[in-house]
This record gives structure tokens, C-alpha cells and sequence, in this order.
């Protein structure tokens, strides 16, 4: 029976162990499975959540596209309803700088309005009296900027480019050609351009006149009644105004009306001139003084204007108007050349007679009988 009792002890303490052995298998395989089961659940849920954000934007961007729609219904609507305004053109500032407004404040009233700048450029081979005028007119404008020589070939190309990197709409270009020295005078980008021949050329230094007045100060124009009359002038009056005018409260200028700038039309020539305001009985201006006893003093430079032709664009185009009294200095140089050829032609004849006279002739030894 001891015996029996034994093996019935072994046997059930064996069963026990393999009870427990399967418990921890089993217990093992819960827990690999719920932890796939996890990262399943969460694989599912970031999916799900992707596919939400999707949803999401494709709604959002439905949305916005019906919107853009209603707003182009919308606008359609009004335009077919009721039109639009049109634009007024904008009115230019030049003349607007001149006039003082008293409501506004002093402030405004010297506010720089009129930005317009001049360019002042000469071509390569310009001699050195021309280059001192050139220098004499920019110590006229204040708002005159400088730029290096440029060569006669690309100056069509390139002075548009030059004038809209130093912000300048006018343009004053030197050039010498074939004896005889030409300015173009420019409105950039668009035009219009006037071609001038220059003669009679004085600068400042070679008359020594006795006039005088402050570097950078402002200048009248003075134009003469034939300015007003014919269109070509009309237009060329606007383009000198714009140019030579310097703008009011510019940085460089002075406040002082001290000199005149006048432009003469006497037979088809532009005369320029600049000249010194002086007051005849006192030092300074008041304004009490007698402007009949104003007196005015040359200063300098001078020197004339042929106009040759306007162009309708920048430094060509079509032609508006050519002078029909000018004459190149080429056909002035073939006429003085015929004139110089005709003249020895006709002594040489006169010559030839002569000495056909002389050997014609015989020797009476008898004359002083006759006489």
C-alpha cells in the first residue's frame, strides 16, 4: 500500500508541473497575440486617421473652388449689371510745383513735386570748345546728371538705357560729325527728339563777361512771340522747358531768381543767351524795386540753333517736321569748291587771251609818228 501511495504521489506531482508548463505556453501565446493585436489597433487608427486628414482637405479645397465660383457669378453679375467708371488721365505735375497753396501747409508748399532730370552725354571725337559748353550748361542745371563719352554707333541703343538707370526723362546729347558739331535734344523713353546744328560757339571762359550769378540758382525762360505762333515751335518751347527749367525746392537749387535764359527765333536760327538780372540802384532785391530800372547783364554761353528735323521717337522715327532753309556744311564745302574752280578756270582764259593777243600782235616802228 506505501508503495501504491508513492506513485500515486509521483504521478500527480508530474500532472501539476505540466498543468503549469501549459499555463505559461498559453499565457505566452496571450500575450504575442495581444501584442499584435495592438499594433494592429494602432496601424488601423493612424491609417484611419490619414485617411480622415484626406477627406479633410479634399472638402476644404471643394469648398474653396464653389467659392471662387460664386465670387466669379458674382462679378459677372455686377459687370453685366452695372459698368465701371472710366479712369480719368492723370493730370502732369510740372506746372503744379509753381503755385503756392495757402489752405495747405508750409510743409507741402516746399515739397520737391517735380523729380524730372536732365541727361547731358557727348559722343567721342567732341573737341574741347565743345566739351566746355557742354560743361557751362551743366553748371546751368542743377538737375543735370553726367555720364561718361559713348560711342556714336550704339548712342540709339543705349541712351534710353543710360537715362531710365539714372531716372531721367530728358536728355541733351553732343555729337560731332563731319565738320559741323549737332545736339539732340530727347524726351525719354518714348520721344519726342529734335536734331539741332550748333554754330557760333562762345563759352564762358573765352568772352570774360562781366556778368555773374550763383551756380545752381533758378533761371526764367524767355522765348520770343514766334514761339507761340507755329506748332514746331510750340512743341519745341515745351521740350526747352522741360529741360532747362530747374524744379522748384530741388536739394542742388538755390531759391533765387538771379538769371534769364532766353531763346530767340530770328530767321530760322535759335539764338541762346543767359544773362545776369541786376538791380541799378540798390545791392538786393526788395519788393519795392522799379523793375523799369532792372538792368541785364550777358553772362555767357551763347551760341545758335538751326533746327535740321523732329523726329517722332528717341533719337529717330518718323519725321515731323525738316527745315527746308538748312543746309549741310558737305554742299556748302562742294559749292565754295565749284565757286574756287569756276574762278580759276575763268583766269586762266583771261590769260590765255592775253598772251594770244601779245603774240598776235606786230611791232609798228612807226606809232610814235601816228601819234
Amino acid at each position: 500500500m506505501e508503495e501504491v501511495k508513492t506513485v500515486n504521489a509521483h504521478t500527480t506531482n508530474t500532472h501539476t508541473l505540466l498543468k503549469k508548463k501549459k499555463h505559461r505556453q498559453v499565457n505566452n501565446t496571450n500575450n504575442t497575440n495581444s501584442s499584435n493585436t495592438n499594433g494592429n489597433t494602432n496601424n488601423s487608427s493612424n491609417n484611419k486617421n490619414l485617411i480622415n486628414k484626406e477627406n479633410k482637405s479634399s472638402t476644404e479645397q471643394h469648398k474653396a473652388k464653389s467659392h471662387k465660383k460664386k465670387n466669379k457669378n458674382k462679378i459677372m453679375t455686377d459687370t453685366t449689371t452695372t459698368a465701371k467708371p472710366i479712369a480719368k488721365p492723370e493730370e502732369s505735375k510740372f506746372y503744379q510745383d509753381e503755385f503756392v497753396d495757402e489752405k495747405k501747409p508750409d510743409n507741402k508748399n516746399l515739397a520737391w513735386v517735380n523729380k524730372q532730370r536732365t541727361m547731358v552725354v557727348s559722343s567721342r571725337g567732341v573737341s574741347h570748345s565743345e566739351r566746355y559748353t557742354m560743361n557751362d550748361l551743366i553748371d546751368l542745371l542743377p538737375h543735370a546728371k553726367k555720364e561718361c563719352k559713348i560711342e556714336k554707333n550704339i548712342a540709339k541703343t543705349e541712351l534710353n538705357e543710360i537715362c531710365y538707370n539714372h531716372d531721367c526723362k530728358n536728355c541733351i546729347y553732343f555729337e560731332h560729325r563731319k565738320r559741323e558739331f549737332l545736339m539732340w535734344l530727347f524726351r525719354s523713353p518714348d520721344g519726342p527728339c529734335v536734331k539741332f546744328q550748333i554754330r557760333n560757339v562762345h563759352t564762358v571762359s573765352d568772352i570774360r563777361l562781366l556778368g555773374n550769378c550763383l551756380k545752381y540758382s533758378r533761371p526764367f525762360l524767355s522765348f520770343d512771340k514766334s514761339f507761340d505762333e507755329k506748332p514746331h515751335l510750340k512743341l519745341l518751347k515745351e521740350m526747352f522747358t522741360h529741360a532747362f527749367n530747374t524744379p522748384k525746392n530741388h536739394p542742388k537749387s538755390k531759391p533765387f531768381f538771379d538769371h534769364v535764359l532766353c531763346l530767340y527765333n530770328i530767321n530760322n536760327n535759335i539764338f541762346f543767351r543767359n544773362y545776369q538780372i541786376l538791380n541799378e540802384l540798390k545791392e538786393k532785391f526788395t519788393d519795392t524795386d522799379d523793375t523799369s530800372k532792372l538792368q541785364l547783364v550777358e553772362i555767357g554761353p551763347r551760341f545758335a540753333l538751326t533746327i535740321i528735323k523732329i523726329f517722332d521717337g528717341p533719337l529717330g522715327g518718323k519725321t515731323l517736321y525738316s527745315n527746308p532753309a538748312y543746309i549741310p556744311p558737305s554742299v556748302l564745302i562742294r559749292k565754295n569748291n565749284n565757286k574756287y574752280i569756276s574762278r580759276r578756270v575763268k583766269e586762266e582764259k583771261e590769260k590765255d587771251e592775253i598772251d594770244h593777243i601779245l603774240a598776235t600782235k606786230k611791232d609798228n616802228p612807226r606809232k610814235w609818228l601816228e601819234e
